[in-house]
């Protein structure tokens, strides 16, 4: 057996877990900041850190004493190293290195997206050939695995990743942040109304949604200028449904041509319930290919999903040296 700490603080969650053998949860304890960024309408970097140094302490020991360990119990210490806010990740990067020195425990570096995507081994066993959609705030990818910690991205935004598309409809329709949740919650209550164009990318499994969030501001503009009142609800199922509808089709398309085993979503976005009834109907009569979706708690940033990947990780010997560094660009293993 082998026992992971992980510690992930990539923007405005303090997070530390211990995790055994990549799958087991043994405690994941999370420090939000949301009340305090939502005062400024989106995460500012610095009081971010400067949070993170408040609290990363109290996290670790509380992640220690929920799951009944101490550091002799603990094989090796996981951390997110990148992508993210650099002040973030400096807290957390730092915190892993004092842990690992002081205690004797190898490093373990871990890219956060790669943490979104084994974040499924807590529903499942995962099986290659593998493809995953990740979706957050920043990114918005399909990845190919043709094994395990075997990255290859397929498609991508061409410019706003989805969950930062969600954040700027939010502002423009005076919805507060973060600007999923609330257009998700909007949209149930919303009907077909306005008309939104999908849009267009040369890649065929790429994205775009910079225009369609445009396409959003100028329509509500135009409504305004013609003295219509507008209707949050249905400009919210607009959005949600034109974005995440392009979406699906690109990925359903990506999974008939590569015919992965399995297909996980993974990200933030990933807990959007359209997107999850979507995915649910698209794979109902699909048998070649099984969907797998992650726990709600798993698909916003935690030190659960970082243990989890660092523990494939660790067992293919990628530790890190002391010499490590926060990297706010980290690109994915095998990713250009």
């Amino acid at each position: 057996m082998t026992v992971l700490m992980a510690i992930e603080s990539s923007c405005d969650e303090t997070a530390c877990a211990l995790v055994r053998d990549g799958h087991e949860i043994l405690s994941n304890i999370v420090s939000s900041q949301i009340n305090v960024h939502t005062l400024y309408g989106g995460v500012v970097p610095e009081v971010a850190s400067r949070i993170h140094v408040e609290n990363i302490s109290a996290v670790v020991q509380e992640a220690l004493d929920k799951s009944g360990c101490t550091m002799d119990d603990v094989d090796g210490i996981a951390f997110t190293q990148g992508p993210g806010l650099i002040g973030s990740l400096h807290v957390g990067v730092q915190a892993a290195k004092t842990l690992a020195w002081a205690f004797h425990k190898p490093l373990i570096p871990v890219n956060h997206m790669t943490g979104h995507i084994y974040a499924n081994r807590f529903v499942s066993e995962l099986e290659f050939p593998m493809m995953a959609l990740v979706i957050s705030g920043g990114h918005s990818q399909i990845v190919w695995m043709e094994n395990d910690w075997d990255f290859k991205v397929i498609g991508e935004t061409m410019d706003d990743a989805i969950g930062e598309a969600y954040d700027k409809v939010a502002r423009v329709l005076h919805l507060g942040y973060p600007g999923g949740p609330v257009i998700d919650r909007l949209a149930k209550q919303g009907k077909p109304h306005y008309t939104l164009p999908v849009p267009k990318t040369a890649g065929p499994y790429d994205f775009s949604f910079s225009g369609l969030k445009t396409a959003v501001l100028q329509l509500v503009q135009r409504e305004e200028r013609q003295g219509r009142e507008i209707i949050p609800e249905d400009m919210a199922y607009a959005f949600q449904e034109t974005a995440l509808g392009s979406m699906v089709q690109k990925t359903l398309k990506a999974v008939d041509e590569y015919h992965p085993r399995m297909l996980v979503l993974a990200g933030g976005v990933a807990a959007n319930s359209r997107l999850r009834q979507m995915m649910t109907d698209a794979f109902a009569e699909r048998t070649d290919t099984k969907l797998i979706i992650p726990p709600m708690y798993c698909c916003t940033d935690n030190a659960a999903m970082i243990g989890a990947a660092g523990y494939i990780a660790y067992t293919h010997g990628l530790l890190g040296d002391f010499s490590v560094s926060a990297d706010p660009g980290l690109l994915m293993p095998g990713e250009e």
